[in-house]
Parts: structure tokens; C-alpha cells; sequence
């Protein structure tokens, strides 16, 4: 038995877009390359910010910004809600999935088990986000608490003052590395809305959203920001 040339197309696409998702949280995360990445730069800046918050007397600014990180990821965790649901409201309407596919004549084939599948898959990637920003959020929520363990100003040269700084970097910077986790998703299930279309869609929206992630990790101005010298005076 062999699969018509549209099946073959579409099992492509989505191994593609299998493999440039792990390929990418490899790249990021894993691999000596992501060393040099945004996200592991900004680690080092929460390390800094916990060390210059040890002697710090009042530290509302530090409560205020932890509550910022902590509001943000609040906010995409109900946006996801609300694509998951979205992308359930798909399967009760496949028959417009197929009828899209056919006016964009892109290619590829599409019934209405293929399109059903499709808004599946898509409203698992949200799950995934939601459950990546939900985590975060709770996160945050333990940084909040190890943030207010940490003794005041006149121990911050304590070994207590100093693992307690660390224990609350550490606690943030695993918060910010679900946010980033369930964001990749957002960015990931743009990429996905190609396959409604056409699987030659969905690998050119894949290749365009892994490297627009990556040049904004290794190759932004937010990357240059950081290597910005001390003004002379």
C-alpha cells in the first residue's frame, strides 16, 4: 500500500516541524552555541540583579519588578486559554478548513480527517503553552517568597545573604526559562497555521519562525544591548 503524494507531503512537513522545535531547544538550551544566546545572557543579568539587591535597604523596586515578570506571564497564560479554546471551535467546523485549503490551492491534499487532526494539533501546542506559563507563573510565586527570605543589608556578606541571593536567581531564572519555553510555543503554532494552507506552507512558515528566533537570540539588537560599554564622563 503507498501514500498519495499530498500524505507523503504533509508527513514531511510536520517531521520538519517536529525536528526544527527540538532542534531549536538543542540549540538554545542544550548546546554550547546557546551559550551565547540572549536568554543565557540575561541569566547572568538576574544573578547580577539578586547581587545588587543584597544591599539594597528597601526593596519594593525588587518586589516590583518580580511582580512585572509575574503579571506578563499571568497574561499570556489566560491568551492561551483562550487559543485553546479557539482552536477547539475548529474541530466543530472542518468543513471550512477544507474550503480554505481549496481557495488557496497551495498544494497538498485535505479531507476533512486531515483537518480535524490539524486544529488537534494546534490546540495541543497551546495546552503545552499554557501549561509552560501556568508553571511559570507558580515560579515566580516561590521567587516572590525566596525574595523575601533573603536577610537585610547589614548581613549581605553573610554566607546566608549569599546562598539566599542565589537560591532566588535560581528560582527566577527557572521561571523565566518555562516563560520562554511556552512563548517558543506562541511562536511555533504561528508557524503551525501554515499547514491549514498547505504542507509547502507549513515548511516555509517553519523555516521563517526558527530563524526569526534565532537571529532574535544570536543576532538582535537586544544581544547588542548587552555588550554596551560605560559612557565616559
Amino acid at each position: 500500500m503507498t501514500l498519495p503524494a499530498g500524505s507523503l507531503a504533509d508527513i514531511a512537513a510536520l517531521c520538519m516541524f517536529v525536528a526544527a522545535w527540538l532542534g531549536y531547544h538543542i540549540l538554545l538550551e542544550t548546546s554550547g552555541h546557546g551559550g551565547r544566546s540572549l536568554n543565557r545572557r540575561m541569566n547572568r543579568e538576574r544573578d547580577a540583579w539578586m547581587d545588587n539587591m543584597l544591599n539594597r535597604e528597601n526593596r519594593i523596586v525588587d518586589s516590583s519588578l518580580l511582580a512585572s515578570l509575574q503579571n506578563g506571564t499571568a497574561f499570556f497564560a489566560s491568551t492561551s486559554l483562550i487559543a485553546v479554546g479557539g482552536s477547539l471551535a475548529l474541530l466543530r467546523g472542518p468543513d471550512d478548513l477544507m474550503r480554505l485549503a481549496s481557495d488557496l490551492d497551495l498544494g497538498g491534499s485535505q479531507t476533512r480527517g486531515t483537518a480535524e487532526l490539524k486544529a488537534l494539533g494546534l490546540a495541543i501546542i497551546f495546552v503545552y503553552a499554557f501549561f509552560k506559563f501556568a508553571w511559570s507563573y507558580r515560579v515566580f510565586n516561590y521567587a516572590a517568597i525566596l525574595l523575601g527570605a533573603v536577610p537585610t543589608r547589614d548581613q549581605a556578606g553573610t554566607p546566608q545573604a549569599l546562598a539566599a541571593a542565589a537560591r532566588a536567581s535560581a528560582m527566577i531564572t527557572v521561571a523565566g526559562r518555562h516563560f520562554n519555553r511556552g512563548q517558543r510555543a506562541f511562536f511555533f503554532a504561528l508557524a503551525y497555521l501554515g499547514w491549514f494552507a498547505s504542507p509547502y506552507a507549513l515548511m516555509a512558515s517553519t523555516a521563517a519562525a526558527f530563524y526569526v528566533m534565532w537571529r532574535r537570540q544570536l543576532r538582535s539588537e537586544a544581544l547588542e544591548a548587552l555588550d554596551v560599554e560605560p559612557l565616559e564622563r
